[in-house]
C-alpha cells in the first residue's frame, strides 16, 4: 500500500462524516452509523472501520480479527474522550456521556466532539486467507469471532454462509439488527 491510500480511505471516511451530519442537519435527530470496509489490492486486503462493525478472516481454519471494534472502554479510545473533554460511564455498557455504546462512528452530532469518524486501517496479505466475514454487532455480540469462522467452514456458498451466520445470531438472541457478508477465496 502507498502512503497514499490509508490517505484516501481516512478521506472518504471523512467525507462520508461530513455529508452524514449535512444530510441530517434541521432534521432535530441525532443519528449515527458503523462501517467497515474491506478493499483487495494485489495481494493484500485492507481493511477500514469506525465503530462496532468487524471483519474476521479465517486463515489454516483459525479466527483472524482484521479490524478492532472500537468501544468506550478501551483504554485509547476512553483517553482520547477524555483528552478532548468529554467521559465514560456504565449504563448497562460502557457509554460515550452515558448515550452511546461506540466511541467512533458517523454522525452523532451531539456528540461528534468525542466521536470522531477516523477509520483505523489494518493490512493483511491474502495468501491463506479462506473467506472473509463482514458483520455489523448484532452478530458479533452473540457469535464468537472463532464460532463465526467454525460455522462458515463447512459451507461452500457464500450467501448460505451468511444466512447461516444470521440465523445463529438470532438463535443466540441478538436484539440488534444484524448485517453480514461472507467473502469467499479461492486460494490453491
Amino acid at each position: 500500500m502507498t502512503q497514499s491510500q490509508p490517505l484516501v480511505c481516512a478521506e472518504a471516511f471523512e467525507q462520508t462524516d461530513v455529508d452524514y451530519l449535512n444530510q441530517d442537519k434541521g432534521m432535530l435527530k441525532d443519528a449515527g452509523s458503523t462501517a467497515t470496509t474491506a478493499v483487495l489490492l494485489g495481494d493484500h486486503i485492507f481493511v477500514a472501520n469506525v465503530g462496532d462493525s468487524r471483519v474476521v478472516a479465517c486463515r489454516s481454519g483459525s479466527a483472524i480479527p482484521l479490524s478492532v471494534d472500537h468501544k468506550p472502554d478501551r483504554s485509547d479510545e476512553r483517553e482520547r474522550i477524555e483528552n478532548a473533554g468529554g467521559f465514560i460511564i456504565w449504563a448497562g455498557t460502557w457509554r460515550v456521556g452515558g448515550v452511546l455504546a461506540v466511541s467512533r462512528a458517523f454522525g452523532d452530532r451531539l456528540l461528534k466532539q468525542y466521536v470522531v469518524a477516523e477509520p483505523e486501517i489494518q493490512e493483511e496479505e491474502i495468501e491463506g486467507i479462506e473467506f472473509l466475514i463482514i458483520a455489523s454487532d448484532g452478530l458479533w455480540n452473540v457469535v464468537s469471532n472463532k464460532d463465526a469462522v467454525e460455522i462458515v467452514q463447512s459451507i461452500s456458498d457464500a450467501e448460505t454462509a451468511s444466512r447461516k451466520l444470521i440465523h445463529e445470531a438470532y438463535t443466540r438472541g441478538s436484539g440488534d439488527n444484524i448485517t453480514c457478508i461472507v467473502v469467499l477465496f479461492n486460494n490453491p
